[in-house]
């Protein structure tokens, strides 16, 4: 197993030199990451998971030198380099994905809330990733240095991805000309969420959509959907309503590459218990042609990506962590993506990611099982 699983993790230099190489980075690597899947949150966690599973894990790696000590887990991680990190994660997964065409493919950032450091100076760790709504897997992922920010991040990571045919969804940080530009040369298509950094924008849009309306709607320019959802306690209606822009106003005055509709969202709530009524409406750009149907499916998709993030949260306590040396939150963030992702596609269990990750903790077999699922699911 280990030479197919881990050969993606092949390309991560050693920062060690050669004569306190005393254990093998792969079978660390090996051990962390078996370890972050079967609930370990630490580095002691994980050096007490190998002496428990030794036996285990020498069906998977030498471990000649027997388990190393948590110090030496944690100096070795926190050294590696997040660049090799990242572009290893990635490879891992394209070769589980073979093609993300006709996929949504929803952008977000999230903190690592914990993981500053006053003493170091340091930031809390700040991920980008691009979770594939198809798949359910994190595509990539690229970390937001402390002197830059998503806006930078978002380009590297679509640099890292094969997204043509797609469809790529971004909040509001992410609704740039220059990642638009991007998007549609990658040969993907776009749908960016229109809020206060771009008010001027909005505004004229809004008011230019009124006018359309009060000048009657035709077929030719507009589409419109709508559906109903009930659940914790409420009633919400969200209309979905989409219209193809004056491109020769737009171009003028805007130039946004690709740029073909804008779609306004209506959400109206009712809670049941109070009766109490509600009402949002948010604005989107995109490169999409008339379909509100298909603009509906896209944006409410967007929101798996904060799904992912209430998993690495709630499952994998990722806020509570208190991680912070050097690459450590990083290598953390990534292992237990890799443990969210083997879950996700595991259908052996007919069970919750939290359940999962205890089964994996206690069984042998089924970590077995999961691990090698790592090398052949699609």
């Amino acid at each position: 197993m280990s030479a197919t699983f881990l050969t993606h993790f092949d390309s991560i230099s050693d920062p060690r030199i050669e004569r306190c190489k005393k254990h093998n980075l792969m079978d660390i690597l090996l051990l962390a990451i078996s370890a972050v899947m079967s609930g370990s949150e630490g580095w002691e966690d994980i050096e007490n998971f190998g002496h428990i599973k030794l036996d285990w894990l020498r069906q998977y790696g030498s471990f000649e030198a027997g388990i190393p000590r948590h110090d030496t887990i944690a100096r070795v991680i926190c050294r590696l380099k997040s660049d090799e990190i990242e572009k290893a994660f990635q490879s891992w997964i394209s070769s589980l994905v073979k093609k993300t065409g006709c996929d949504v493919i929803a952008v977000d950032g999230k903190t690592a809330r914990r993981s500053f450091s006053t003493k170091d100076r340091k930031s809390a760790l700040h991920t980008v990733s691009a979770w594939s709504c198809q798949h359910q897997l994190v595509l990539g992922q690229v970390a937001v240095g402390n002197k830059t920010n998503e806006i930078t991040a978002i380009p590297e990571l679509l640099t890292m991805l094969d997204i043509e045919d797609s469809i790529i969804t971004l909040d509001a940080m992410g609704c740039q000309r220059e990642i638009a530009q991007q998007i549609i040369k990658q040969k993907a298509d776009y749908i960016l969420a229109l809020k206060g950094n771009h008010s001027g924008m909005q505004a004229e849009l809004e008011a230019w959509w009124h006018k359309m309306e009060r000048e009657g709607l035709s077929d030719k320019i507009f589409s419109q959907h709508s559906d109903v959802s009930y659940g914790h306690g409420r009633i919400e209606t969200r209309t979905f309503q989409q219209l193809l822009i004056d491109k020769t106003w737009l171009d003028k005055k805007y130039q946004w590459k690709g740029l073909k509709t804008i779609i306004k969202v209506t959400s109206d709530v009712i809670e049941k218990s109070t009766g109490k009524e509600t009402k949002e409406t948010r604005w989107y750009i995109s490169s999409l042609d008339l379909d509100a149907k298909q603009a509906l499916n896209s944006v409410r998709s967007h929101w798996q990506v904060e799904s992912m993030h209430w998993v690495l949260d709630m499952t994998f306590r990722e806020d509570e962590s208190r991680i912070r040396k050097a690459q450590g939150p990083l290598v953390f963030n990534v292992m237990r993506k890799i443990a969210m992702a083997l879950f996700k596609q595991d259908d052996t269990k007919r069970a919750s990611m939290a359940a999962k990750k205890k089964m994996a903790g206690l069984d042998d077999e089924y970590r077995s099982t999961l691990l090698e699922s790592g090398i052949k699911m699609r």
